[in-house]
């Protein structure tokens, strides 16, 4: 499964999650507020569309309304108040990821 990981400026959530996951699925990270945003065709390439907060998903139907509809798009709902690989973020995303499995 292509899993797309999204957070703000793709330096420590979705990258954290990229690397965590990589060794089960095909995983990318991308943010949307830095200086390379997500591209309609990182979105395309995802089988599912990984977002840590709901205004990011918010975000992504707003930029691309057209791919958004067709894709199946989740929230962790994880705060941007962590560090990249910090243990704690880690166990949160392991967390998250088994309960919408």
């Amino acid at each position: 499964m292509n899993l797309l990981f999204i957070c703000n400026q793709n330096q420590n959530r979705s990258k954290t999650a990229e690397e965590l996951f990589r060794p089960i699925h095909k995983t990318m990270s991308a943010g949307l507020y830095n200086t390379s945003p997500v591209t309609k065709n990182q979105l395309s390439w995802a089988d599912a569309i990984i977002v840590m907060e709901g205004e990011q998903r918010a975000e992504l139907a707003r930029r691309f309304p057209e791919v958004y509809m067709q894709k199946r798009v989740l929230s962790l709902d994880i705060s941007d108040v962590y560090h990249y690989n910090q243990p704690e973020l880690v166990a949160s995303l392991k967390a998250k990821m088994e309960s919408l499995c």
